[in-house]
């Protein structure tokens, strides 16, 4: 609604969501997401953007993951290809997207449930479990309909940027997966642990050009890419791996020795060269100071005495091993660094 948004837009929100649907391992009602979205490129190269982010980031996070990716444009053409009625469609790839949760027989039983002929439910199973690189030559070979022209096409063009890019590795066509919302109208794709430790996705996505344009009802198109972090099951996965995060908010910590005013002057000095910094504001003694500091994990306290600074300097106490040193004051944020 904002006219003055110049696209494409990129933007990123950390919030509160809430779901319906059962809940296990990894899956809660309540939950933290982090989403990220790009609006306003038809390329497939926003996707391949942020599957390429979503990798750097699981690497600095020493998660070992793959990425499923289909297109919803492919799955619905295949489903219309056998015959199956428009009606049917949004359910029966709701089941689909099952197969890895329930397997086949379950999909196949839940299928029949909803109507399918047997007959109509074989033809499904006879392509969509054909090993991935098969059904896609044969579908690019002679494609039965509109619909799956146009999935392949940017199937294609999207698996063109993962190679580039490098990411091939981790990523697998999966022709089933769908994603529950009936939002997506491309690319859709969700990352799970490479080691099965945790079932549900950390992570989710896909392309949906037409639900903006919905919402502002003004006959504008939006082409849009997002994906999604599940903090929580995230969360979940390091402490399964044991992985600790409890990284202290501060790198360093002053303690004034009757030198406030500069003791402060010295931690905005290593604030702005970006080092975090935290400084004693209640005169406790030397020893509590120094308890203080051990019990938050903060690596380096400075000790800013009288004498010292008379002399141009400061006492610095490696917390790790206790050892002190003495530097010149002009060569502190050089001596962190």
């Amino acid at each position: 609604m904002n006219p003055n948004i110049k696209m494409p837009f990129k933007r990123y929100e950390i919030g509160k969501v809430f779901r319906n649907g059962p809940v296990k391992t990894g899956r809660s009602r309540e939950f933290i997401q982090c989403d990220v979205d790009i609006v306003g490129v038809k390329s497939m190269m926003a996707e391949a953007e942020l599957m390429i982010m979503a990798k750097d980031i699981y690497k600095m996070l020493e998660l070992d993951i793959f990425i499923s990716f289909n297109n919803r444009k492919l799955l619905s053409g295949i489903i219309k290809s056998i015959g199956i009625s428009e009606e049917l469609e949004g359910t029966v790839i709701l089941s689909l997207d099952k197969l890895e949760k329930i397997g086949e027989e379950g999909v196949k039983s839940e299928l029949e449930s909803k109507g399918l002929t047997n007959e109509n439910i074989s033809k499904l199973f006879s392509i969509i479990m054909m090993k991935e690189e098969k059904l896609l030559e044969r579908l690019r070979n002679n494609p039965p309909n509109e619909l799956i022209r146009q999935g392949l096409k940017e199937l294609d063009e999207l698996i063109y940027y993962v190679e580039a890019s490098n990411i091939k590795d981790i990523c697998r066509f999966s022709p089933c997966l769908a994603r529950g919302l009936e939002i997506y109208t491309g690319t859709v794709f969700e990352i799970f642990l490479a080691d099965g430790s945790i079932s549900s996705s950390l992570s989710g996505g896909g392309r949906y050009d037409k639900i903006i344009g919905a919402f502002l009802n003004n006959g504008g198109e939006y082409p849009a890419v997002g994906i999604t972090f599940g903090l929580d099951v995230i969360h979940l996965a390091l402490e399964h791996k044991n992985i600790e995060r409890n990284m202290p908010a501060a790198q360093v910590y002053i303690i004034p020795l009757d030198t406030d005013s500069l003791s402060l002057n010295l931690a905005t000095r290593l604030r702005r060269q970006g080092i975090p910094t935290d400084i004693e504001m209640n005169k406790r003694k030397l020893r509590k100071s120094l308890e203080y500091a051990g019990k938050q994990g903060i690596p380096f306290v400075i000790i800013v005495g009288e004498d010292e600074v008379k002399r141009g300097k400061v006492r610095i106490k490696n917390m790790k091993d206790g050892f002190e040193t003495e530097i010149d004051l002009s060569k502190l944020e050089l001596f962190f660094k």
